[in-house]
């Protein structure tokens, strides 16, 4: 049975106040009869629940795995799944209806290699996941809070770079994507003060379209920045 009860408008909480202080998302959503009755169908299939995870007993099998952080309704992460077969997709979102949105994207075009943890991302990166387990981690058009009394919210900072970096193998990489330019700004200036940093700029990814956010940016004059992060 899914941890998550789909009648609620909230996201799940946040376990220890202490491990995520800050958040870097607001949850405010309503929940329609259609996302109620998605979720009840296939959040218990996909939804990952136990911490700390098990690559190999979530996805049944050893593959390389990718996290993508804040994965909304998922285009991105169905489409590299469905681009990459061999590998496995672990998404963190805190919006339901993205969520629900996502599963019913991912059976609708036969994606198996997917799963949610429908949560607070900082939660697997504070010790779910294993020492350099991951092969990538796709952070794609966060919320660039771009009041600078919120710069703190801002998920592309400090110790989210040094969990990453402990999560990632040791030729794997940090994939960041953003319209805002004052957060492609903030985003370098992070990576620089990180230190151990090799950045480079790069096309969006084939893998990828435009759906979603970076439509909207193209559409207001905003063209997407894509930076590809290694850790030396």
């Amino acid at each position: 049975m899914s941890s998550i009860d789909p009648g609620r408008a909230t996201a799940p909480a946040v376990p220890e106040r202490s491990r995520s202080p800050i958040r870097t998302f607001t949850p405010r959503y309503r929940l329609s009869d259609l996302t109620r009755e998605r979720l009840r169908l296939l959040l218990p299939e996909y939804e990952v629940r136990d911490l700390p995870i098990e690559p190999a007993v979530v996805f049944g099998r050893r593959a390389p795995l990718i996290m993508e952080i804040g994965s909304g309704h998922g285009a991105a992460a169905i489409g590299y799944a469905a681009s990459f077969p061999d590998h496995d997709v672990l998404t963190a979102e805190v919006h339901l209806p993205g969520v629900a949105r996502m599963l019913a994207a991912a059976v609708d075009r036969g994606v198996h290699n997917l799963r949610v943890y429908p949560g607070d991302a900082m939660n697997l990166l504070g010790g779910a996941l294993a020492p350099q387990s991951l092969r990538s981690v796709h952070v794609l058009f966060p919320d660039p809070w771009p009041k600078a009394k919120h710069a703190k919210r801002r998920l592309i900072r400090p110790e989210t770079l040094a969990a990453i970096e402990r999560l990632l193998e040791p030729d794997g990489h940090l994939l960041i994507a953003t319209d805002h330019p004052v957060y492609a700004e903030w985003t370098r200036e992070q990576l620089r003060s990180h230190g151990r940093c090799q950045v480079q700029e790069i096309a969006r990814p084939s893998w990828k379209d435009e759906d979603g956010f970076e439509r909207k940016g193209l559409a207001a004059g905003r063209p997407a920045t894509y930076l590809r992060v290694r850790f030396a």
